[in-house]
């Protein structure tokens, strides 16, 4: 009877390999996750463990036939031969992945594509090891039925960390609520040259306002605690100094010294791994000759030592094997690997970086058995901090209740406003009233959903994306005519038609004309495997901006200016709202045009939003978190550069056409009562700074107050003024709101020529205003010692 019963057991095991797991160490949720790292570590083949650090791209890794969705063949094979860990973009739908509203996913069915691709995982292989599943968030989840929220550029317009915060928990539920647990963002690139097509993607030129937007978003995304219900975790781009190629080439090599790195490009990316993000991205580019994927000073002094990160490193597509393609530094896919896995990247995605070349790589010797340990240590980690081993599934009826909801829509509505910058509002062109006789809407940004969308965006269905044009309709009064004309199209030129658009701006009480750029790709488009747009002289579409479409000039593309001067030749009043992805040439329009408003790409609620401010339900406070030129000429024009100040050009000033900071109102604001106490302790110093900003106009509204500081004289050269704190609050009509702030010696840190953080004796200046170029107070601090870190 025991004999039976023992092989009855040992059978039962063998056709039923997940019974005897339950009773694994690695499967116990009570244990510390580093035994059950450990342990699961020890049970697994070295092509297990390879394959643990594969990251594929997941929208082929389902089949949809009908209303049924399953594993694909593709799938069966990466795990087969490839023993995959950790799965990109599985639910992306957009013209390069081939996914439509057709055959891509409804966020139902999102969910149960991944519930049976985890089954799989959890049921059919070894040890049951569940994927990893990685989503593009940037602005929303980009997803078939995800809200879709403004780019990353209007996010930092609204200069409001809160709200960015409950932003990214409302995309991180939408994520979670399908499957997703890793979100792509924030992208922490500072941004210098508006040229690089992926502009739109960054929080724009200030390290300080970088860090505040990407704890921000990690704050939102995470939680308290990796692996709360309706979280993700984050993972932070591109690590580094990716926004500042080379003229203006997306990918290409930087040339920043140490301390330009430590004082501009490093500290958002800092800020937000001490704030616990969970992954951080290598960028395509090289930085003094060492491309960022291959560079153990960047992932291993900085990242590990210096900053403690504990999360995990993953490639950018393919860019472990840009170190034996364009970079040229490495020779074959195994010596690319080997650089990669030393210097401290840990996942690969694409799958081909690593995958076999790393396996031979370990087998002959190349990679030592313990640096592939702790790479595949730092991906379980995660998976077991998040609880997808106890978890791996989604519950597929609460999807309905978590995404695209009317709450959700609202949020995105709300950061649309707030992201709004007034540039120009003369002689109170704006606001205008709902009860005009007849309005022209003009332009190709008008009543075009993809274009106010931008790049990484999904396939929308008809009727979600509330354009400017169906923002104006739904707020006039009955009585208003509200006339549409196109007019042009952002690049092509074949189609215009100037004179309808001037026909009706002449019958109109006021004409709202739409231009700008746009980020929205089509089926015509080819790309890169990489998977930024080819730009192809044969093919023209809006698309004059997202990845791959860098520009040699600003200028507004197609017959955009044309249409602008012949519309302002009427004489009618003209609002000109700009809908664009990047700084534009704005000589003109700045010139001759009453009121400017600046939208960037304000997602599927901004035509509402817009229209809430062009009739003045809402008082504009975004403020500009880049500059914006004169000229191509005046390229990098951010307003914190190294001393000394800038002298003007022959042709023109050396200042922006708009300064960083910048923004109007629909009322005043007038600065007051400044109060500065410093108190110097042995270690550290105090330094609390508070002032009055009263609202003396007639509206109520809000003001992004800003502190900028200026090192007086400094043993190494330093910026000509720097922000260090801001602040947005409502006030009242006829009401003041005292603002408060606090410096430490974190805030005056400099990297001193011998290579150490310290914060040097000597004077400061204090400079609180509106915006870079508009300061209202000023005072002086004097710091009677050096503070060393």
């Amino acid at each position: 009877m025991k004999l039976r019963i023992l092989c009855m057991t040992v059978m039962a095991s063998l056709l039923h390999p997940q019974l005897n797991a339950q009773q694994l160490p690695y499967k116990n949720s009570q244990l510390p996750t580093e035994k059950r790292v450990r342990d699961l570590l020890a049970r697994m083949t070295v092509e297990e463990k390879v394959g643990q650090l594969s990251k594929l791209l997941g929208w082929d890794m389902y089949a949809k036939t009908g209303k049924n969705i399953s594993v694909s063949d593709k799938l069966r094979k990466a795990v087969k031969e490839q023993h995959i860990g950790l799965l990109w973009a599985t639910l992306r739908a957009d013209p390069w992945t081939q996914k439509t509203l057709l055959n891509g996913l409804s966020p139902v069915e999102a969910a149960r594509a991944t519930n049976a691709i985890q089954r799989y995982m959890v049921d059919s292989t070894r040890l049951g090891i569940p994927l990893l599943l990685s989503e593009e968030a940037p602005h929303g989840h980009m997803a078939i039925g995800a809200t879709v929220f403004p780019t990353a550029i209007g996010q930092a317009s609204t200069w409001n960390p809160g709200l960015i915060e409950q932003m990214a928990s409302t995309i991180a539920k939408e994520t979670a609520a399908v499957g997703g647990k890793n979100g792509y963002g924030p992208v922490l690139d500072l941004a210098r040259d508006p040229r690089w097509s992926r502009t739109e993607e960054t929080y724009g030129e200030d390290p300080y306002l970088i860090g505040e937007m990407g704890t921000a978003m990690i704050r939102g995304f995470q939680g308290e605690k990796l692996g709360q219900p309706d979280k993700i975790i984050g993972t932070l781009k591109h690590f580094v100094a990716y926004a500042a190629p080379d003229g203006g080439h997306n990918g290409e090599s930087v040339s920043f010294g140490e301390r330009s790195l430590r004082h501009y490009f490093l500290p958002p990316f800092e800020r937000a791994v001490r704030m616990g993000a969970g992954s951080v991205m290598t960028a395509y580019n090289s930085i003094d000759g060492i491309p960022c994927s291959a560079n153990p000073w960047l992932l291993k002094q900085i990242l590990r030592k210096e900053w403690r990160f504990n999360g995990f490193v993953v490639s950018d597509l393919l860019s472990i094997s840009g170190l034996n393609g364009g970079h040229a530094t490495a020779e074959t896919g195994m010596d690319a690997a080997s650089q990669s896995i030393h210097a401290g990247l840990d996942v690969d995605l694409s799958g081909t970086g690593y995958g076999d070349n790393l396996l031979k790589a370990v087998q002959q010797g190349l990679v030592e058995p313990a640096v592939l340990d702790t790479a595949v240590a730092r991906v379980l980690r995660m998976k077991f901090n998040l609880g997808l081993f106890e978890h791996p599934y989604v519950d597929e009826k609460l999807v309905t209740q978590k995404v695209a909801t009317a709450e959700n829509r609202a949020v995105a509505r709300q950061v649309a406003r707030e992201s709004i910058v007034l540039l120009k509002n003369e002689q109170h062109t704006l606001p205008l009233r709902k009860s005009l006789r007849r309005i022209a809407v003009i332009g190709p940004n008008a009543d075009n959903a993809y274009n106010q969308l931008g790049d990484y965006t999904a396939p929308q269905a008809d009727g979600k994306i509330q354009t400017v044009l169906a923002g104006i309709r739904a707020a006039v009064s009955k009585g208003t005519t509200v006339d549409y004309v196109k007019g042009c199209a952002i690049r092509d030129t074949a189609n215009s038609n100037i004179a309808a658009a001037v026909a009706a701006a002449a019958q109109a009480d006021a004409v709202v004309l739409v231009l700008g750029g746009s980020s929205a790709r089509d089926f015509k488009t080819s790309y890169q495997a990489t998977g930024a747009a080819n730009v192809d002289p044969n093919t023209v579409s809006d698309m004059e901006s997202g990845e791959g479409f860098d520009r040699v000039s600003l200028d507004m593309m197609g017959d955009q200016l044309k249409l602008l001067k012949a519309v302002q030749a009427t004489g009618k009043p003209v609002i000109l709202v700009t809908i664009m992805g990047r700084p534009l040439n704005l000589n003109w329009a700045s010139e001759h045009i009453p009121a400017i408003v600046n939208a960037w790409y304000p997602g599927q609620e901004g035509g509402l939003a817009i229209a809430d401010v062009l009739f003045g339900d809402y008082n504009p406070a975004g403020r500009l978190p880049i500059s914006v030129p004169r000229s191509v000429g005046q390229l990098p024009v951010h307003y914190n550069h190294a001393k000394p100040k800038h002298h003007d050009y022959v042709e023109m000033s050396a200042k922006p056409l708009y300064s960083f900071g910048y923004g109007l109102s629909y009322t005043k604001f007038a600065y007051s009562n400044l109060n500065v106490n410093v108190n110097e302790t042995a270690a550290d110093f105090s330094c609390d700074i508070s002032f009055d900003v009263e609202n003396n106009g007639h509206l109520d509204g809000e003001e992004v107050a800003q502190l900028y500081v200026v090192d007086v004289v400094s043993s190494v050269v330093t910026p000509i003024m720097q922000l260090k704190r801001f602040e947005r609050k409502p006030i009242a009509a006829g009401k003041k709101a005292r603002y408060t702030f606090r410096l430490s010696k974190e805030d005056l840190k400099l990297w001193d020529a011998s290579g150490v953080w310290k914060t040097e004796k000597g004077k400061f200046k204090l400079l609180i205003g509106a915006s870079s170029d508009d300061i209202r107070l000023e005072t002086e601090i004097v710091l009677s010692k050096d503070y060393s870190f």
